[in-house]
Parts: C-alpha cells; structure tokens; sequence
C-alpha cells in the first residue's frame, strides 16, 4: 500500500543516505558535474539493485533540508541530482524551492512510483515492473531509462515509450550483473530501433561515486 508522500515529510528533513560532488555516470546528461543527494526509502524492491542500502530509511539519519542545501552550496555546483531509494516517498517542495531560489538546475531520478512532488528541470525516469508510475509523470519526463535484465525488459520499455512525449529521451541501460550477457543484445535491439540509445554507467568504469 502506497502512503502519500505528502503524509510522511517531517519538519523539512530528510533520510539522507549520502550526498557527494562528482560526475554523471548515466544517461543523457553522462559526464555532467552534479551534487549528489542520495534519499532514504524505497519499496520498490528491484531484485538488481545496487544500492539496496537505500531501501530502509530508519537506517539513515534525517538531516534538516537547509543543511542539505548549505552543503550544496559549498561545493560550488550548478546541478543537483536528487536518487534514491525511491525518492519521491518524501515531499521534495521544500527542497527544489530553495535551490531553485539559489539558481541551481535541479534533476531527478525516479521510478514514478509516487507522485511527483517539487520543480526539476529534468525527469529521470526509471519505471519499474514490481511498482508501475503513477499519475500523469510519463508525459512529463525528460528521459525514460529502462534497465535490461532478460529479453522481457524490450517489451516493457516500448510499452512506456507509448506513453512518454515525442521529446523524452529514449535509453536502454543493462543491469550491471549481467552487462557481459546483455550488452550485445541490446546493441542490436537499438540497431533495428534506433530511437533508442545505450546508457552506461560510466561512473562504475572510473571507480568513481
């Protein structure tokens, strides 16, 4: 049972897993500068996830938001990137305002599980076969990013490039586990489909956050 993002936000805080200045890794903005903000929570439960410690947010300390932005602030960066865990489980208002009145881009990356809450300059999304998107966040998304595990993924991402604008951004991404068993399919997938493109996650290849 979903609970309303708006129900569980407490006193501008949030379940901060880690926060870090570095470089786009995946997707059409690969090699941007960013700041990191890692969020607590998800109940998504993707079987290839790699950052299952994400998932339970009791585990991670809630940090006022201001604190957040002081933080960003110091590193000097134009863009921050808000993940997760899922993190759209938590009211982001707050947080897009502030930095968005400091004029810094704001992206996020989602599966679409919840609804969308905040003012991002870019949509990410990563819709999921255990928890589907909601709402209207498919017509609104910038990038649609699609992980391959087996050959049933192909369908599932055209199913959702229907229901994305004529403008998002099409990616297909192997999961990392089995990029060696993958990687040659979906080169030949996008050669017969070339509306799609591969996203790598680079920043695993630069030993990089």
């Amino acid at each position: 049972m979903k609970i309303d993002s708006n129900t569980i936000q407490t006193d501008n805080k949030l379940p901060l897993v880690e926060e870090f200045f570095s470089l786009q890794g995946e997707g059409y903005h690969t090699g941007k500068a960013a700041y990191f903000i890692r969020i607590g929570g998800c109940d998504v439960g993707c079987s290839w996830c790699d950052s299952r410690y994400s998932w339970n947010q009791n585990l991670h300390p809630m940090v006022e938001t201001k604190t957040i932005i002081e933080n960003v602030l110091k590193s000097g960066t134009d863009s921050v990137v808000v993940t997760g865990g899922e993190p759209l489980m938590w009211n982001l208002d707050f947080l897009c305002s502030e930095l968005k009145k400091r004029n810094i881009s704001t992206f996020i990356e989602t599966s679409g599980a919840y609804p969308l809450s905040g003012e991002w300059d870019w949509i990410c999304l990563s819709p999921k076969k255990n928890s589907p998107p909601v709402n209207d966040i498919c017509g609104i998304a910038d990038e649609l990013k699609v992980i391959i595990q087996d050959k049933s993924d192909y369908e599932w991402a055209e199913k959702y490039r229907d229901l994305v604008s004529t403008e998002c951004r099409l990616f297909l991404q192997p999961e990392w586990s089995r990029f060696a068993i993958n990687v040659s399919d979906i080169v030949e997938y996008i050669k017969k489909n070339p509306y799609w493109r591969i996203s790598l996650q680079s920043h695993k290849y630069m030993h990089i956050p």
